[in-house]
């Protein structure tokens, strides 16, 4: 029997499709899958350094795509909800994949399947709940800003929906948690790292970043949010259930309640 290894990657998707690649191209022994610098060896296993090669990491995409569809987006959701050991789960996921005949369903009665699959729609979900929370300010250098602090790291799978909502200006979404944003020019989005000295919050918290003008629309939609409430239907608990508390710190509207 081989002995197990554990495959340090750059902590990138295309590095772990890389790490997927080699396992199975060498035949390893997979003891573990860690992003480089967490440093958790196993005891009884050595460890490997995989460089990123894009090449091989299609190869391993269009393979699980080719599987199936549904496989390929659960991979790179729960790949996103940067869970303790996910990436091991991942590549004994994408292992049974691969053993299953072309055309049928994984078996979700496997804890691995069901677990991956159910990580995936937690990443969904959030993905989908940023897409409707994010709230813009106008700064002075005529770019719309936004402050998110999701569970996961759904910066990549928001990019599409707001670059054809707001493809006519400006916008950088910045995620406070991950200390990076996604920044549109009118062209294309690209990833951007900031140095804040300040975390953006709603109209209480104000900044000199921002135009005064901003301040005033966000004093008129929260006074429009107050009026159009009809107290007699309010249920603080459906509310909450879907737009929760962690949000509200970055929401105009929440700023009287925060």
């Amino acid at each position: 029997m081989k002995p197990s290894k554990t495959l340090i990657y750059d902590g990138s998707f295309n590095g772990f499709l890389t790490a997927v690649f080699v396992a199975f191209d060498e035949k390893i022994n997979v003891a573990d899958i860690q992003k480089n610098g967490q440093g958790q060896n196993g005891l009884f296993s050595e460890s490997e350094t995989i460089f990123t090669h894009v090449e091989k990491a299609k190869r391993v995409w269009n393979g699980i795509r080719n599987k199936s569809h549904n496989a390929i987006a659960n991979v790179y959701f729960a790949f996103l909800s940067e869970t303790e050991g996910v990436e091991l789960m991942l590549y004994t996921y994408i292992q049974k994949l691969m053993a299953t005949t072309l055309g049928k369903q994984m078996d979700y009665s496997d804890g691995i399947v069901l677990f991956i699959d159910q990580l995936a729609k937690k990443v969904g979900r959030e993905k989908h709940r940023m897409e409707a929370f994010v709230r813009f300010q106008l700064t002075k250098d005529d770019i719309y800003f936004a402050n998110i602090e999701p569970d996961f790291d759904v910066l990549p799978l928001i990019s599409k929906h707001f670059r054809n909502r707001y493809a006519d200006q400006q916008w950088l979404i910045y995620d406070v948690k991950r200390k990076y944003g996604i920044y549109y020019n009118l062209d294309h989005v690209e990833m951007v790292s900031l140095n804040l000295k300040e975390i953006h919050f709603n109209k209480i918290h104000k900044s000199d970043a921002f135009l005064n003008e901003e301040y005033d629309y966000q004093t008129l939609w929260n006074d429009y949010f107050k009026s159009t409430g009809i107290k007699s239907r309010i249920n603080p608990k459906l509310h909450t259930q879907h737009v929760p508390k962690r949000y509200w710190k970055y929401l105009s509207e929440k700023k009287e309640a925060v």
